[in-house]
């Protein structure tokens, strides 16, 4: 059985969701590859600092900055 891979398009979908259900009004979720550090996740968001994550490839920043929103998210509902 083959296991089925998700798109970059669907994490970005993921993240942009679970961002937008917490804190409400989310500018953009993208990636983007920097010359320096290597792939970086970014998510803007008009009331609040911007959130990002760095990674050797894009799907690994896209993962770290899913954990570290998912962090927050956490620690929020802990209170």
């Amino acid at each position: 059985m083959r296991q089925e891979t998700k798109t970059l398009d669907e994490r970005i979908d993921r993240i942009y969701k679970m961002a937008k259900e917490h804190y409400g009004e989310v500018r953009f979720v993208g990636i983007k590859r920097h010359t320096k550090i290597g792939w970086v996740a970014k998510i803007q968001f008009d009331e609040f600092e911007s959130l990002m994550a760095d990674g050797e490839n894009a799907i690994g920043a896209l993962k770290n900055l899913r954990k570290r929103l998912k962090k927050i998210i956490d620690r929020y509902n802990m209170v």
